[in-house]
């Protein structure tokens, strides 16, 4: 640990207001059932690695500067996102809530670890965490965003985000990263393009109570009266020697998945997406490699509600708007020849449950998910999108050579992200022990072959 703190120094620690207060802003804002769900899940990280060649007098005195400009700039867009997540005595539910003098801890680093190593697709996990913001977080209140900026000189930087679940998913997180990374790019920007949708009005409960259901699930779990807003601690899933890694799949790869599974008649498939196969084929390679014991694992994934609500919603409402699919797989099915379609045909039946009615059984959400914490089986699950575009996150100098959620080293999820090459590829981030990586790159790789 002494070797690891020795590799960076602080050199700044500073908190970002919002240059101004909009008076068409909310500065409170309800949880809505889909905030709810993730009250206490840990936050989620993103590292967006960027090459830089250009001197440590232009970072430190050119683009800082404009990273914190343009983000005072940005906060007024997202001003809750300035604020926290609290439990007022009042109030039966917890809220966001911004008051006057609430801001942004935007910390600078300087790092003395490879920028390369870092940046490639295979790296020491452990290296990457002096790279991640924390968040405050209290029984009291919970900080909802966090910045670090880290130098490598001449070579690059790395902008680290930390977000609060709670406060908003995936879709929306990237979305402010867009306006800022638009807003530092630009002298005279067009905030329409920008500007999220806060009304929480559209998220309507349509079971009656659902949010009353999910708060009274959350006071009694590890209570009673727990209004605690502390974020779950996942013990330590990886050994010391953990490597994260991104791999991906081509379009032809892709293509070729679906092929097979066209062309397998016992399969009950019809519609086959980019999706489900690259699920199913991750799902179908972490099993070989690591061999569970149990008899059956499940699988999570989310699906964006946005459109799929009725009505549905803005593209750029912020917040959460995520609902959670789970499946049963048969261990041996999944670890045997067939795994991979085995794997697809259990995820397609969650997809075509999503048809049906996307908030189907969200009255049991929270109570699945408190249930999952507790208990010990097989879980695999996945976070991110390829919607999402990050390899877009332009600040000005170039679009990122790399980015990782970091976030799903200790959850045990995978991630995915559009291919950096832009080429209509899927990019596969996860974090295992070094035994079971080599065990699944080797099963990724031939599997691909054998098909």
């Amino acid at each position: 640990m002494a070797q690891q703190e020795q590799s960076f120094k602080v050199i700044q620690v500073c908190n970002i207001e919002p240059f101004y207060e909009p008076s068409q802003s909310p500065t409170s804002l309800p949880l809505t059932f889909f905030d709810l769900l993730w009250l206490r899940f840990p936050p989620v990280q993103r590292l967006f690695f960027y090459e830089f060649t250009n001197s440590t007098t232009f970072f430190y005195e050119t683009l800082v500067p404009n990273l914190k400009n343009s983000l005072s700039l940005t906060l007024p867009l997202f001003l809750p996102l300035s604020g926290h997540i609290v439990w007022p005595i009042e109030s039966s539910k917890p809220i966001i809530n911004y008051v006057r003098g609430d801001s942004v801890s935007f910390t600078v680093v300087e790092s003395k670890e490879s920028f390369e190593d870092l940046s490639s697709n295979h790296c020491e996990a452990s290296k990457r965490h002096h790279l991640i913001p924390l968040l405050k977080t209290s029984h009291e209140k919970a900080s909802l965003v966090s910045i670090q900026v880290t130098l490598f000189p001449n070579n690059g930087f790395c902008i680290g985000i930390t977000t609060h679940h709670a406060a908003c998913d995936g879709k929306s997180s990237t979305t402010f990263m867009k306006s800022w990374s638009y807003i530092a790019c630009n002298s005279n920007p067009n905030l329409e393009n920008v500007t999220p949708c806060f009304d929480r009005s559209v998220i309507e409960d349509h079971y009656s109570g659902i949010s009353e259901a999910y708060v009274d699930a959350l006071m009694n779990h590890y209570g009673p009266n727990n209004k605690s807003l502390k974020v779950w601690e996942f013990p330590g899933r990886l050994k010391n020697d953990a490597v994260k890694s991104l791999f991906e799949l081509s379009p032809s790869n892709i293509q070729k998945l679906k092929n097979h599974a066209r062309n397998e008649k016992k399969m009950n498939v019809i519609n086959i997406s980019t999706f489900s196969v690259t699920c199913a084929y991750v799902i179908s390679c972490l099993a070989k490699a690591e061999e569970p014991k149990d008899e059956k694992v499940s699988f999570i994934f989310s699906v964006d509600c946005r459109t799929r609500l009725e009505p549905s919603i803005s593209s750029m409402y912020f917040g959460n708007c995520i609902a959670g699919q789970k499946i049963e797989l048969e261990t041996k099915k999944i670890i045997g020849k067939d795994g991979y379609l085995s794997a697809l045909e259990g995820i397609n039946e969650g997809l075509n449950k999503v048809k049906n009615g996307v908030i189907n059984g969200a009255e049991n959400w929270v109570h699945d998910m408190l249930k999952s914490h507790r208990e010990s089986f097989k879980l695999y699950s996945t976070g991110g999108s390829p919607r999402f575009e990050v390899y877009d996150i332009d600040f000005g100098i170039g679009k990122p050579k790399k980015v990782d959620m970091a976030s799903t080293d200790n959850t045990g999820a995978f991630s995915l992200s559009e291919s950096k090459k832009n080429n209509g590829g899927i990019e596969i981030g996860l974090a295992l022990d070094k035994h079971e990586m080599v065990a699944f790159s080797t099963v990724f790789v031939q599997g691909l072959e054998s098909i």
